[in-house]
């Protein structure tokens, strides 16, 4: 193995390099000999050739994605692995830049060094920037970029997300989430942009524009994966059965009419925009498991949708399918699953296979079609030609322009709720600043950052509310901590952070969208002449207390690694245009949506926030 610059070249690349250079004719007679190889034949071609030459055992490699912490080098060669991915907080050991490219340009050389030199993709959750990279430029999360409702702004923040994953030898996303959540009190409700099919088709559409580019065979576009198919954002309350989940991978019983019109419509424009890559849903519908719903997988969206890309599964979402594994594997693989995210027992996957096809519970024919649609994506993607990352700037991870246009994004995310005229905070205000969330970039990321359910503290480089706020106003910052520690002070303002405890899916499933307080409001109305309530959560929260103290109520969703941009909105130097894409449930019963009018159990309507002197950017609040 040599280095060159930041690209790592394996064995095979290299002599089939210096044979083209030496051997007058080498390329050309590689292209004969490996006709996949040569470009100027049509894709289906490449891929009908190279699938004549592959052994039953490299097919079933193909289908075969398994998790970093479960194969090493070595594996991926044994296994002909077609895919490897990061779960939620997989990371090499240093979590940097160089560990990343070293890591993905290992197993890439494993994949290279098999009979076949068959590339394999790298997969990660990059759901709100590059989240599981420390030092990554951390985005919101699509709640507030449904908030913003700008789908250029979530091109762009996509694209930033796609140049920082390129950086780290990674050209495969599993996202952007395009669910169409109808009850906040699903723990995945803060991944997706709304509640309305139309602005999540819209903004679904953009962030896999944005991901990909113009080429896919650009070695800078990334993959793009809208997930989850079908039906996942309308799972009913309770009718989950992993662990103590409450609607995460539950059941969505709607009747058919139901599940096209809401569900439907963002995959529609997804594949529209050019999406290669679908991910089923762990949920079930009236019919079952999704990953084994052949009338979902294959009568819809291959057939009347016309899809010709793949369908990953989701985290061992087959195990789910029935008790018996060889069975479950066979139930998803005729069902349309096409590679499956085992995501830790490789071999136990594929020789599940391969008893299928011994017992004929799964077809050569279906087989072949599934290694045809992954090595029709992989040669779309041009990664047969480079194979390797590309040379890239590793500054570019976590660079001051992505931050920027972070800072800028939480700004133009955060609804204004309530106001009594309050703000923006004058230059001469003293202010006493206070709450859970004030100082705390793991508070502000919420799950999905570094970890797979995210944590509290310093967890990746940031710039939590109160840095931004004492950069802004310096000395009439009289204090940051709890509001009891603020003993004998006075000020203008009082600022109170509340935040959610970070989450990630089913463990976030709330029955009472309650957002802990700890004692800070009653504590601070005395020593305030007005009091602002800036609220972290993934979703609508209760507001009763909050709004029975506050004068001045925010919605800043999970703004990630930029806390000025909420501090912009604080004193003025941006202007709230942000509205809710979430109807906000007065009661926890009220959270269920589907067949609601809009102010029926509600709070504020979806599409309601407020301009800095109160008027109003949508429709009222409700009665």
């Amino acid at each position: 193995m040599w280095e060159d610059g930041d690209v790592r070249l394996s064995v095979v690349p290299v002599i089939a390099l210096l044979a083209a250079i030496v051997l007058p004719g080498a390329g050309a007679t590689q292209a004969t000999e490996r006709p996949w190889l040569d470009t100027s034949r049509p894709i289906e071609e490449r891929a009908s050739a190279l699938i004549a030459e592959m052994t039953l055992d490299e097919r079933i490699g193909q289908m075969t994605q398994l998790e970093m912490g479960s194969v090493d080098s070595a594996g991926v060669a044994s296994l002909h692995l077609g895919s490897v991915l990061s779960g939620g907080g997989g990371a090499p050991t240093r979590n940097d830049v160089t560990d990343w490219r070293e890591m993905v340009a290992a197993y890439q050389d494993a994949a290279l060094s098999t009979r076949l030199a068959i590339p394999m993709l790298y997969g990660v959750d990059a759901i709100h920037g590059h989240n599981n990279v420390r030092g990554a430029t951390i985005f919101p999360h699509a709640i507030g970029l449904g908030a913003a409702g700008d789908p250029a702004l979530v091109e762009r923040v996509a694209r930033a997300t796609a140049e920082e994953m390129v950086a780290t030898g990674i050209r495969w996303d599993f996202a952007p989430v395009v669910a169409v959540p109808q009850d906040v009190r699903w723990g995945r409700t803060y991944e997706a942009f709304g509640e309305d099919p139309t602005l999540v088709s819209e903004l679904g559409a953009a962030a896999i524009q944005g991901l990909q580019g113009t080429d896919l065979a650009d070695p800078t576009a990334v993959l793009a994966t809208p997930k989850h198919f079908l039906g996942d954002g309308g799972t009913a309350f309770g009718s989950a059965t992993t662990g103590d989940y409450l609607l995460d991978q539950g059941v969505t019983d709607v009747d058919e009419v139901t599940l096209r019109a809401i569900h439907l419509p963002p995959y529609e424009a997804a594949l529209a925009a050019g999406a290669r890559i679908v991910m089923a849903s762990f949920s079930s519908t009236r019919d079952g498991k999704v990953h084994a719903d052949h009338r979902l997988l294959t009568d819809l969206l291959k057939g009347e949708l016309g899809f010709t890309g793949f369908v990953v599964s989701d985290w061992a979402g087959v195990d789910q399918v029935h008790p018996d594994f060889d069975t479950a594997v066979a139930m998803a693989i005729s069902a349309g699953i096409d590679m499956v995210m085992v995501p830790y027992d490789g071999q136990r996957f594929q020789d599940a296979v391969r008893a299928g096809l011994t017992t004929g519970t799964i077809t050569q024919d279906r087989i072949e079609d599934a290694v045809r649609r992954i090595l029709r994506v992989k040669l779309e993607m041009g990664l047969f030609e480079h194979p390797m990352p590309p040379a890239t700037d590793p500054s570019v991870v976590g660079s001051a322009v992505h931050r920027a246009l972070a800072r800028e994004a939480v700004a133009r995310s955060a609804v204004l709720l309530a106001t009594d005229g309050s703000l923006p905070i004058d230059p001469d205000d003293t202010v006493l600043l206070v709450g859970s969330g004030a100082s705390d970039i793991g508070a502000q990321s919420g799950g999905w950052t570094i970890t797979w359910q995210g944590g509290r503290g310093a967890i990746t480089p940031g710039t939590t509310i109160a840095d931004a706020l004492r950069d802004r106003i310096g000395g009439r910052l009289l204090a940051v901590g709890p509001a009891a520690g603020a003993e004998g002070l006075l000020a203008d303002v009082g600022v109170v952070v509340l935040a959610e405890e970070p989450y990630a899916e089913g463990v976030g499933d709330s029955a009472t969208l309650a957002i802990r307080t700890g004692g800070f409001l009653d504590q601070l109305r005395p020593k305030v002449d007005r009091l602002v309530v800036v609220l972290l959560s993934g979703r609508p929260v209760l507001l009763d207390e909050v709004l029975a103290s506050a004068d001045v109520v925010i919605a800043a969703w999970l703004p990630g690694t930029e806390g000025a941009g909420v501090v912009d909105v604080l004193v003025g130097e941006a202007p709230f245009g942000g509205t809710t894409p979430f109807t906000w449930p007065r009661t926890p019963d009220d959270a269920r949506r589907t067949g609601k009018a809009p102010c029926d159990g509600a709070r504020f309507p979806r599409g309601y926030g407020l301009t800095t002197d109160g008027t109003p950017l949508g429709p009222a609040a409700c009665p």
